[in-house]
């Protein structure tokens, strides 16, 4: 059984439709980035799979059973939004008792020893801290509450690299450890990539496709191409993207990378050589077409 799933979940706002129908799973144990546009509904399905908002439509599980108004499950999961929650004269500290009040698993011992890592005032208000000190408290309170399912909206946000860094090992050891699961919103694709082993890309309040991250780099690739002169490339091709520069093309083909090469090396090119794609380039071709082609603009 999956560790969460949404099926067909649909919510508006003032006939605003956020979330279309939306269909996602995430197993058990797994790193589950969720990206897409902005507007696209990650922060509204956020909300509702940690059981902030209540679907107009469609359900919303934590292994098999109902999110939204039950503490059962709530209790097994933590979530640190992009704007971190405290209230507004509580310290670290005060927010500190709040969570140990709420998770019947929290562990006061990690607590003090992850007070090494993270150093923030335990006695400020939290509001008077910085966005990366307020982010850091946050943290570190969601991991000593040793969830089931930890669910990070833009986590890294405001974060130097170093803390980013010791942030991601911490998350992973408990991933590795206590195969806790994880889902992660974030416009850093660069960073998901190296995390992440399944990504769900939402557009328009639908996932427009949810795989593995291996499976989709093994289901596009990028191959750069030099054809002798007079000869062209076969219609039949309809490669995603084709961008040229002198003789040199730049193709960006759905299949086998190896099947790909086979099929252009019989045009018996000057050179040929196929390489996988980054996240960020899965993510801007199979959104596609005009609305998110990189557009030259004339000023004037």
């Amino acid at each position: 059984m999956p560790e969460l799933e949404m099926k067909g979940v649909v919510k508006s706002f003032e006939g605003f439709r956020a979330l279309d129908g939306l269909n996602l799973t995430v197993e058990k144990g797994s790193v589950y980035g969720l990206v897409g546009p902005n507007g696209a509904g990650k922060t509204t399905a956020i909300k509702h799979l940690s059981g902030v908002y209540r679907q107009d439509e469609g359900e919303v599980l934590m292994e098999g059973e109902a999110v939204y108004e039950n503490p059962a499950c709530k209790s097994r999961l933590v979530c640190v939004p992009d704007d971190v929650f405290y209230f507004p004269a509580a310290s670290t500290g005060d927010m500190m008792e709040f969570y140990r009040g709420l998770y019947p698993l929290f562990d006061t011992g990690l607590y003090k020893r992850l007070g090494e890592l993270f150093p923030v005032d335990e006695k400020a208000p939290m509001r008077r801290l910085s966005r990366g000190m307020q982010k850091q408290a946050a943290i570190r309170l969601a991991l000593c509450a040793r969830p089931e399912l930890l669910i990070l909206d833009e986590p890294m946000d405001g974060l130097d690299p170093v803390m980013r860094r010791q942030v991601w090992k911490l998350v992973l050891d408990d991933v590795a450890e206590r195969r806790m699961t994880v889902l992660v919103s974030s416009h850093n694709l660069r960073e998901l990539e190296d995390v992440c082993d399944h990504v769900g890309i939402l557009h328009h309040g639908r996932c427009l496709l949810e795989r593995s991250l291996s499976e989709l780099q093994d289901n596009i690739v990028k191959v750069l191409i030099a054809l002798p002169e007079g000869k062209e490339l076969p219609e039949e091709l309809q490669p995603l993207h084709d961008s040229t520069m002198g003789r040199l093309h730049t193709l960006i083909l759905r299949g086998d990378a190896e099947e790909n090469t086979r099929r252009l090396a019989a045009l018996q090119p000057q050179y040929l050589d196929a390489v996988p794609l980054t996240l960020e380039e899965i993510f801007i071709y199979e959104l596609g077409g005009a609305d998110y082609a990189v557009k030259d603009i004339l000023l004037s």
